[in-house]
């Protein structure tokens, strides 16, 4: 946060300096409302049955403790707040190029609301996990129909030899990327999960990382660029916020579970900030841990080999400690690398390892800067 911080105070632009600074008063006032709002909604979902118990906890005390799902449904809500009380801020001041964003703004906060609510969907009816790739297909048509950027992608220079291209055409072709990547960051959350705090976690960094690209692309001649990266500064101010809040109720031990509700729906704003902001290639570096627990966890995903419903590891009640299974993931892989952990540290080492992917993204793209495009 204190690397953002910093280059939102060093902006040259100061209209975009003013824009960023309202945008973070409301997205702080959102982190206080989705910490009110937080026990209110686990009353609610209590009541209704819609709790669960800690795996990672079974054969303790804590196990037996009924545990509040879907509190993503919490923070998802008080960020499609902050995100339309600051359009009402941001959009009627009068600025012409503030008017331009309205419909790419709109589409891009009906897919997240979309996402939103399909993910409380699952987390109510236990959709069978070969139609949640469905899921974010359906909410990302608003984005698709209404985006209104060009389909064509700069060849990397090592390339252009051998294609005789410097500019290649898609068409189509990017619209299907597009998809892809909202079912990607999605489900690639959704599964990189399991302990307490790694699902919030996870992506408070992430959106940090983001933010700090963007304000970083503020300045830049390019006015399209600099556009580009305050559509997506204006999503991940209140992400933050709220995740954070969040993350205070979720991280060990968890007092609520977020459900697939919050992972669905911060996957959709990564994918909408990366798309719209013109940075997915940026923002795949970000997401190099849930790539490396995707591509290894693919024989289990498609029934290669066999997949039980949670691929949790395994508590020692005596030690505290938890211990790998055999199942294909990163939290069972990082404990095969280190050894039994308690949850709490192993939460540290794989959040610490998204902060290390994060950091080596900045590093890859500074180092590659005019080599590869």
């Amino acid at each position: 946060g204190a690397p953002a911080l910093i280059q939102l105070v060093l902006l040259k632009d100061h209209w975009a300096q003013k824009s960023v600074a309202i945008c973070a008063v409301v997205s702080v006032v959102g982190f206080y409302l989705t910490k009110v709002t937080i026990p209110v909604v686990m009353t609610y979902t209590l009541k209704k049955n819609m709790f669960g118990f800690d795996i990672n906890k079974r054969g303790t005390p804590a196990g037996d403790v009924k545990v509040p799902e879907s509190l993503g449904l919490a923070s998802g809500t008080v960020f499609m707040m902050c995100a339309i009380l600051f359009q009402l801020l941001h959009f009627t001041t009068g600025e012409a190029r503030a008017d331009e964003w309205l419909l790419e703004y709109n589409a891009a906060l009906a897919s997240i609301c979309f996402m939103l609510f399909l993910g409380f969907v699952d987390d109510v009816l236990d959709i069978p996990w070969r139609y949640k790739l469905i899921l974010p297909m359906v909410a990302a048509l608003p984005l698709l129909v209404s985006y209104p950027g060009g389909t064509d992608v700069v060849v990397p220079k090592p390339l252009r030899p051998i294609l005789n291209l410097d500019i290649l055409h898609l068409g189509g072709l990017y619209k299907l990327y597009m998809l892809l990547l909202t079912v990607f960051c999605t489900n690639s959350i959704n599964i990189f999960a399991g302990i307490n705090g790694l699902e919030a976690g996870q992506t408070l960094i992430i959106a940090l990382a983001v933010l700090a690209l963007n304000l970083s692309n503020v300045d830049s001649e390019s006015e399209t660029l600099r556009d580009a990266h305050l559509f997506s500064a204006y999503l991940m101010l209140p992400l933050a916020t709220t995740t954070t809040a969040l993350l205070s109720f979720n991280w060990f031990p968890s007092s609520v579970f977020v459900g697939d509700t919050f992972t669905y729906f911060a996957g959709m704003t990564f994918a909408v900030a990366g798309i719209l902001g013109h940075f997915s290639e940026t923002l795949l570096l970000f997401f190099v841990p849930q790539v490396i627990n995707f591509v290894y966890s693919i024989p289990q995903l498609f029934k290669i080999v066999p997949c039980p419903r949670h691929r949790l590891p395994k508590l020692d009640p005596d030690s505290g400690l938890l211990h790998p299974t055999p199942n294909m993931n990163l939290v069972n892989l990082a404990l095969r690398i280190t050894g039994p952990l308690k949850e709490e540290i192993l939460c540290i080492y794989l959040l610490t390892f998204q902060v290390i992917c994060c950091a080596s993204g900045f590093a890859f793209r500074f180092f590659l800067r005019g080599l590869y495009k």
